[in-house]
């Protein structure tokens, strides 16, 4: 099939260069990662100027080898930096953020999956910028022996650190969960959702979908109906954009009307915070009320 062609409503400006080029310095002199760049997100011109950005923890690389993202994968990641806690917080007080939205690669290699370094790296941004608030966004913590015991100590102790939102997304639909996402379990996902809410129900959760991958509008309430079944609060619904010859192809480009009318099905299922939209991502608006 011969590559479709990028609808205009996917082309967009950029944003302003000096909020965009003032991130990038600030990053780059304290040799810390943002998802905003290693994703190449095209909201991140938008985001910089309402105070907001999403930190990547525990280097550019991941483990794991989907085959949708854009981030580094295929071979071993770097040790931890100790001092990226203090570099983060750094940072969020010099670019006076809001609203701080912290994620990581997926860190197999580590023995708790990197969960005490989100709890290490919140309490860093707290001590020097207490009213900002912090959204986690955060692999599966799959990984390692324990199993489900495992992975529900290391949620617990990011839940016991009480973040403003707990994020995990299900990326894709129950039937194309294995080519998407390699390594990951759509069942394993919802439960994350579902532990937070066991632990904490008082926590907002979130997933996020990227459409273009060949599901149907079926498959996606379903996916949305599943997801209200743990008691996740609010969604994402966003358009894949292949990153690379390399990546999946896209499969189709959702219309801004169909993503209108895939938004409004969310907020009838109850979701109380949905964002949909073909250049919505997990942290789009994610400081902003519903």
């Amino acid at each position: 099939m011969a590559p479709l062609n990028l609808p205009n409503w996917l082309r967009r400006p950029i944003g302003k260069a000096s909020e965009i080029s003032t991130v990038q310095r600030i990053i780059k002199q304290r040799q810390i990662h943002t998802i905003c760049e290693e994703g190449r997100c095209p909201n991140r011109g938008e985001c910089y100027a309402q105070k907001t950005a999403t930190f990547l923890l525990m280097g550019p690389t991941c483990t794991r080898a989907c085959a949708f993202c854009q981030v580094d994968k295929g071979h071993a990641p770097m040790p931890i930096d100790p001092n990226e806690p203090k570099k983060v917080a750094e940072s969020v007080q010099l670019l006076e953020l809001r609203y701080v939205v912290l994620t990581s690669v997926a860190r197999d290699d580590l023995p708790d999956q990197g969960a005490t370094w989100f709890v290490e790296t919140m309490t860093a941004i707290r001590s020097v910028n207490p009213d900002t608030q912090i959204e986690v966004l955060t692999p599966d913590f799959w990984g390692g022996p324990g199993g489900e015991a495992s992975q529900r100590e290391r949620i617990a102790a990011i839940v016991q650190a009480r973040p403003a939102c707990y994020n995990h997304n299900l990326e894709t639909v129950r039937r194309l969960q294995g080519p998407v996402r390699r390594g990951a379990k759509y069942d394993r996902s919802l439960r994350v959702l579902q532990v937070v809410k066991e632990l904490d129900a008082s926590i907002p959760t979130k997933s996020g979908l990227m459409l273009g991958h060949g599901e149907t509008e079926a498959e996606i309430l379903d996916a949305l109906q599943d997801l209200r079944a743990v008691g996740c609060d609010r969604v994402t619904l966003g358009q894949y954009m292949r990153p690379s010859l390399e990546h999946l192809p896209v499969q189709k480009y959702w219309t801004p009307e169909e993503f209108d009318r895939l938004g409004a099905m969310a907020r009838e299922l109850g979701f109380s915070h949905v964002r949909s939209g073909p250049l919505v991502r997990s942290s789009y608006h994610a400081g902003e009320a519903p």
